[in-house]
C-alpha cells in the first residue's frame, strides 16, 4: 500500500476539463510604494508541482494573495482562475468550537453541509429525506470523509485520542498543523501552501512529501525546506527584480541553473578555490598524523560540502561564524544510565550519552518520542528521574528551541538584546555583528515586535552565537528561517569546533552539519546506522504497517461522533443497501476499469504537458518536434474525453438505481 493516495478519481469530481492553465500576462502590481512585480509573465501548467522562492519581501505572499483573489493587479491581467477550485492553508486558526476532527471534515464545505442535513434529518426521522442525502454521500464519497480526516491527522502526528478534543486544546504549532490538514482535506485544482513544514517533525515531512506527490492538482507552495523542494517539486520559479523567473526541477537543480547564469562572480570563486589549496594542504601533511587525523577528517568533509554550496550563495545577505570556544574539557558533557521524563513518567529509560569537542550528533525519531526530552534534560532544564549528569569545566550551553522566540523582549531592539547580555561591549561592535545576521543600520536598533518569525528567530541565534557556546543543542533551529540564512547556518555548523546535537526536519542541513545519527524509539536511545535515505524509507514502511493508516472499510459519516449509534436508523440504511448491492456491483467494477485506463491516460497526458511547458520546443528548428508533441496530445485528450464520457454515463446509472431505491 502506498503511504497516502489522492481521492479516486469521482471522489472530488476532479475532471479533466477543469484543468486548465494559469497564465500571468505581464502583471505589475505595487504594494504602497514598493513595486513587487513589473511586467511579469508565467505560466503554470496543470499537475505541475511548483516551489515559489525569492527573499523576504519579494512578493512571494503577494504572488498567492492575486491567486485567491485578495489583491488586484495594477497592469497586466491573469487568465484561467475563473472557476477553478482553491485550497489554500491558512496561517492562523479561526476560533472555533470543532473538535480537531470535524474542524478538518469542514474544509470539504460541501460534505460538511451534507454531514450536517443529514445529522439533523436522521434526529427529526425525515427518513425520505435522509435517503436523499445518502445519495449526494455517495456521490461525494461522504461515507469515507470521517476515514480520510482521520488519516490526515494520524499522518500529521496527531494521536487518536486528540481527535475528538476541541480546537482550543492544541498549542499554535499543532493549530498550524489543523490548517494543514484542513486544506488537505479541501477538494481542489489547485493547492497553495506557505511553508507547510513548519512546526513539523521529520517523521510528518516524510509522510506530507509523500502525500503530496501522489496529489493530482497544481500544486504551488512556499517553501525554505531544500529536500522537500526537490522531493515534492518539478519547477521553481524565482521572484527577483520584480519579475517571475522559472527553472526546470526543484531547488538543487534551480542552484546548478542559477549558478550557471552567474559564471561573473569570478572573484568569489577564486577566494574559494583558495580555500580548496589550504585544505588539501593540511590534509597530505596531516592525515598520517594521529594527532591531527580528526582535523584532516573534518576538513576533508568541509571539502565536499564546500563544492557543491558555495556558488549559489555567494551574495547571500548573512556572513557569521562561531568564534572557537575557549577553555574546554573532554568530556563536556555526559549522561550515565539515566531516566528521563516529567514527575513521575519515564519517557526514556537507561540513557548514556557523553558529548566532546567535535562531536556532530543528529537526533532521528517520531513525534513523542522523546528527542526535546533528551535535549531538556541534557541542557539541566529538566530533571533527572534517574541517574547522573556530569558537566566538564568550562561547559557553555547553546540552547535553541521554538520558546527562545517567545521570551525574547518585544519592546527591545536586536542591538539592546546584545548589550544586556554584554553590557561593556562596544556598540559598534555589536552592530557588526548583528550586520552579519542582516540586522543593518536602523533595524538594529529598531523594537523587534513587528519582526517576521524569521526575523526573530535570527535574533536568538545571533544571542546564541554571541555567547560563545561550546556545545549546542539545537531543536529545529531552521523553523522560520529563508534559503540563505539556512545556508549561512549550515557553513557555520560546519565550521563550529565545539559539540554539536541537533534534532531537525531539514534534512539537507542534518546530511551537511551530523556525522553521527542517534535514534529515540521506543522508550530507548541507540546508534542508528544508516543514513537519511535509509531512514525515510524506514519512516514509510513503519506509518504503512499502521492499521490506523491503512484503506479502511467504510462507514456512513455522522459529523457528531456521540451521535454515530442514536442518530442513524440503521435498519433503514440497511434495507437502501440490501436492495442496491446486486445491481450497484457489476457498474462498480466497470467503473474502477475505466478509471484505471484515465489514470494511466492522465500520466501520458500530464508527461506530455510537462515537454510542451519546455520554451526551447517553440524556437524555429523544434517546430517537427512540436507538431508530433501537439498531435500526441490531442489524441489523448479525445482518448481521454471518450473515457470520461463513459465514466459519467454508469455513474449515471448508479444514481438511477439510489433513485429507485430511495
Amino acid at each position: 500500500m502506498r503511504l497516502e493516495s489522492m481521492p479516486r478519481y469521482g471522489e472530488h469530481n476532479f475532471k479533466s476539463n477543469d484543468r486548465k492553465m494559469i497564465i500571468f500576462n505581464d502583471v505589475s502590481l505595487r504594494r504602497g510604494k514598493k513595486l513587487l512585480f513589473s511586467g511579469a509573465s508565467i505560466t503554470l501548467q496543470p499537475g505541475q508541482k511548483i516551489a515559489l522562492i525569492g527573499a523576504n519581501g519579494s512578493g512571494k505572499s503577494s504572488f498567492f494573495a492575486l491567486l485567491l483573489d485578495e489583491l488586484s493587479v495594477d497592469g497586466g491581467d491573469i487568465r484561467g482562475l475563473q472557476g477553478l477550485r482553491i485550497s489554500h492553508m491558512a496561517q492562523e486558526v479561526e476560533a472555533s468550537d470543532l473538535s480537531a476532527l470535524q474542524y478538518v471534515l469542514a474544509g470539504d464545505a460541501e460534505l460538511y453541509r451534507v454531514l450536517k442535513a443529514l445529522e439533523k434529518s436522521d434526529s427529526e426521522e425525515d427518513y425520505e429525506r435522509s435517503a436523499l442525502l445518502h445519495q449526494e454521500m455517495e456521490v461525494l464519497d461522504g461515507y469515507s470523509a470521517d476515514r480520510r480526516a482521520e488519516r490526515l491527522l494520524l499522518g500529521l502526528g496527531f494521536q487518536h485520542e486528540q481527535l475528538q478534543s476541541g480546537m482550543e486544546s492544541f498549542s499554535g504549532g499543532w493549530r498550524i498543523r489543523l490548517n494543514l490538514a484542513r486544506a488537505l482535506m479541501t477538494p481542489s485544482e489547485l493547492l497553495l501552501l506557505d511553508e507547510p513544514t513548519n512546526h513539523l517533525d521529520l517523521d510528518t515531512t516524510i509522510w506530507l512529501q509523500n502525500w503530496l506527490k501522489a496529489y493530482q492538482g497544481t500544486l504551488l507552495m512556499v517553501s525554505h525546506d531544500r529536500d522537500f523542494i526537490d522531493a515534492t517539486c518539478d519547477r521553481t520559479i524565482k521572484i527577483e527584480n520584480q519579475a517571475l523567473d522559472a527553472y526546470r526541477g526543484g531547488y538543487s537543480d534551480y542552484e546548478r541553473q542559477k549558478a550557471e547564469r552567474a559564471l561573473q562572480q569570478q572573484a568569489s570563486f577564486e577566494k574559494q578555490q583558495r580555500r580548496i589549496s589550504d585544505i588539501e594542504n593540511f590534509v597530505r601533511r596531516f592525515k598520517a598524523k594521529a594527532t591531527k587525523a580528526r582535523q584532516a577528517q573534518s576538513r576533508i568533509k568541509e571539502l565536499e560540502r564546500m563544492q557543491i554550496v558555495a556558488p549559489a550563495h555567494v551574495d547571500s545577505p548573512f556572513s557569521f561564524a562561531f568564534p572557537a570556544p575557549g577553555k574546554t574539557s573532554d568530556p563536556l558533557l555526559t549522561l550515565t544510565q539515566t531516566n528521563l521524563g516529567y514527575d513521575t513518567k519515564t519517557i526514556l529509560k537507561n540513557v548514556n550519552l557523553s558529548l566532546s569537542p567535535g562531536d556532530r550528533i543528529g537526533l532521528l525519531g517520531k513525534n513523542g518520542a522523546g528527542k526535546s526530552t533528551l535535549l531538556k534534560s541534557l541542557t539541566g532544564e529538566l530533571a533527572l528521574l534517574q541517574g547522573e549528569r556530569t558537566i566538564g569545566a568550562h561547559l557553555r550551553i547553546g540552547y535553541f528551541d521554538q520558546q527562545q522566540l517567545e521570551v525574547l523582549d518585544m519592546e527591545a531592539s536586536a542591538l539592546l538584546h546584545l548589550q544586556r547580555l554584554s553590557p561593556a561591549a562596544r556598540e559598534q561592535s555589536l552592530m557588526d555583528f548583528l550586520g552579519g545576521f542582516n540586522f543593518k543600520g536602523e533595524r538594529a536598533k529598531e523594537p523587534i515586535r513587528p519582526f517576521s518569525g524569521g526575523e526573530k528567530a535570527r535574533l536568538a541565534l545571533a544571542q546564541i552565537v554571541w555567547q560563545d557556546p561550546n556545545v549546542l543543542v539545537l531543536d529545529e533551529p531552521t523553523n522560520h528561517l529563508d534559503l540563505e540564512m539556512r545556508h549561512a547556518l549550515e557553513l557555520a555548523l560546519q565550521h563550529y569546533t565545539g559539540a554539536i546535537i541537533l534534532v531537525s526536519h531539514d534534512r539537507h542541513l542534518l546530511r551537511n552539519v551530523v556525522d553521527q545519527l542517534l535514534l529515540v524509539d521506543d522508550g530507548q536511545l541507540a546508534e542508528y546506522d544508516g543514513d537519511i535515505p535509509s531512514y525515510e524509507k524506514w519512516v514509510i514502511s513503519s506509518v504503512n504497517s499502521r492499521p490506523a493508516l491503512q484503506t479502511p472499510v467504510e462507514q456512513p459519516v455522522v459529523s457528531n461522533p456521540d451521535a454515530t449509534q442514536s442518530n442513524l436508523n440503521k435498519k433503514h440504511q440497511r434495507q437502501i443497501t440490501a436492495a442496491s448491492k446486486a445491481k450497484r456491483s457489476p457498474i462498480n467494477k466497470e467503473i474502477s476499469r475505466i478509471e484505471a485506463a484515465m489514470d494511466r491516460c492522465q500520466e501520458q497526458l500530464s508527461d506530455l504537458q510537462s515537454q510542451l511547458s519546455d520554451e526551447g520546443l517553440y524556437h524555429d528548428e523544434q517546430k517537427q518536434v512540436l507538431q508530433t508533441l501537439i498531435q500526441q496530445e490531442a489524441v489523448l485528450k479525445g482518448e481521454h474525453s471518450e473515457l470520461e464520457e463513459q465514466w459519467l454515463s454508469q455513474q449515471a446509472a448508479l444514481e438511477a438505481i439510489e433513485n429507485a431505491a430511495g
